[in-house]
């Protein structure tokens, strides 16, 4: 009696629909900026393609970023140098990709998931696109569980949530790498995954060795595309690190997503938009910036199994949280947490402005004890800033007003509270035991 051998011919079947029999090869006539126009092959927007240069082992890659009469506009993911007219163009048919697992643990990548040392791990893993759309709204779960951060500040009174979406705005040198490295060493969540988009060359070796540190970075994935990257790169490191996380929240791990800066992916979209002939609206950013950033943000968040808990710092220009990139990711993420120069000028660290900054999730995550405490604590700082100059100069007096007096009994404590050392963790039970002291004790 034959026994039939079933073979599964769907993987070939796959491979033989995207196969291209005959490559189109164009060449490139004019480059122009970023901006490099391909005449003679038919690809798509978002399709990787190979230029072809002369002594040189490896092929630069470009992106198809848009059309321009019969000219396809490309933008490089390399340098530029060595390519001259007439330099031979293939499409790969195939939008980018990275290869992603568990061996990326630890390691540094560039802004096109490549390893930067650690060359043995390059063609490991699992082959997973770059460009994915957001999880279905009706299929993410709600979030329910506290995450927990080790920094007082935000555990007392600005609570977050594992899947949750924050804004960390502030100028430059207030503190935010210190505070995302803080969050990456004391996180609860499975792995970190880090992009520092467009950073200073110098200022990523020392991220890594003093605010992340050997235990952050045990568990940490960090994607660098540095400054002195083309604009594209820039773009694609956060994209890259997006799916990372996207991975190994489809694993159904808890990761921890945080990218420096929003502001910098914002600047490269422009400078891409601007390279292709779009013309500058919002203070010169061009209308792409306001249709992408929602594409980027809301891809973290809860899926229907893992969650990606997600930090955005946002650099604000001039220390103005009202500028066009600020108050769009604003809108779009589930709470902000503002850093403020003053506070930084008078050595408090983290720089929290704890009443400027909101978790809009907090409510449904905590207890109204909870709610009931941080609130009053706010009150009291509140009551203190705006009687803050009658009391330096003299002119209140002791017993004119309860509520000025409790608060200026209170604000040596509340200053305690929330300023931490960056070593310094604080579990989520002794915050809480810390509020319910500072509400408690002499009221």
């Amino acid at each position: 009696m034959e026994t039939k051998v079933e073979i599964n011919l769907n993987p070939y079947k796959e491979r033989v629909k995207l196969a291209r029999v005959i490559k189109p090869i164009g060449k490139v006539t004019r480059v122009i900026g970023l901006m490099i126009e391909v005449q003679g092959i038919i690809a798509r927007i978002g399709e990787v393609c190979e230029i072809v240069v002369q002594d040189e082992p490896e092929p630069v890659q470009a992106e198809v970023v848009g059309f321009r009469d019969q000219f396809s506009l490309l933008m490089p993911l390399g340098e530029l140098k060595g390519i001259y007219p007439g330099c031979a163009v293939v499409p790969s048919g195939k939008a980018l990709t990275i290869k992603v697992g568990k061996h990326l643990w630890g390691k540094v990548l560039d802004g096109l998931g490549r390893p930067i040392e650690d060359k043995t791990v390059l063609n490991q893993g699992e082959e997973f696109k770059v460009d994915n759309p957001p999880p279905n709204p009706l299929k993410r779960r709600r979030i329910k569980t506290v995450l927990v951060t080790g920094i007082r500040a935000i555990d007392g009174l600005l609570t977050c949530g594992k899947g949750q979406r924050i804004g960390i705005f502030s100028g430059s040198g207030v503190g935010k790498s210190t505070l995302l490295g803080m969050i990456a060493r004391n996180g609860s969540a499975d792995v970190n995954v880090i992009a520092l988009i467009g950073e200073r060359g110098r200022e990523v070796l020392e991220f890594l060795e003093e605010d992340l540190g050997p235990e952050g970075m045990a568990r940490s994935i960090v994607v660098a595309a540095t400054s002195d990257q083309p604009a594209l790169v820039r773009l694609k490191g956060a994209f890259v690190a997006t799916a990372i996380a996207e991975y190994f929240r489809n694993q159904g791990l808890d990761v921890t997503l945080m990218m420096d800066s929003v502001t910098r992916f914002a600047m490269a979209q422009r400078e891409i938009g601007l390279a292709v002939g779009e013309p500058p609206a919002t203070k010169g950013y061009t209308p792409s910036v306001f249709a992408i950033l929602p594409k980027l943000l809301e891809r973290s968040g809860m899926g229907h199994k893992g969650s990606i808990t997600a930090f955005y710092t946002v650099l604000v220009d001039g220390d103005d949280l009202n500028e066009p990139v600020a108050d769009a990711v604003r809108g779009i993420l589930d709470g902000h947490i503002v850093l403020s120069r003053t506070l930084a000028s008078r050595n408090h660290f983290p720089a929290v402005d704890v009443l400027q900054s909101v978790s809009r999730l907090m409510p449904d995550i905590t207890s109204n004890e909870h709610q009931s405490r941080a609130g009053m604590i706010k009150e009291l700082l509140a009551t203190y800033l705006k009687s803050e100059d009658l009391i330096n100069i003299g002119a209140y007096s002791s017993g004119s007003n309860p509520k000025i007096d409790r608060a200026l009994a209170k604000y040596e404590e509340i200053v305690a509270f929330l300023k931490q050392s960056p070593t310094e963790y604080s579990s989520y039970e002794d915050t809480l035991g810390s509020l319910v002291s500072l509400v408690e004790e002499g009221m």
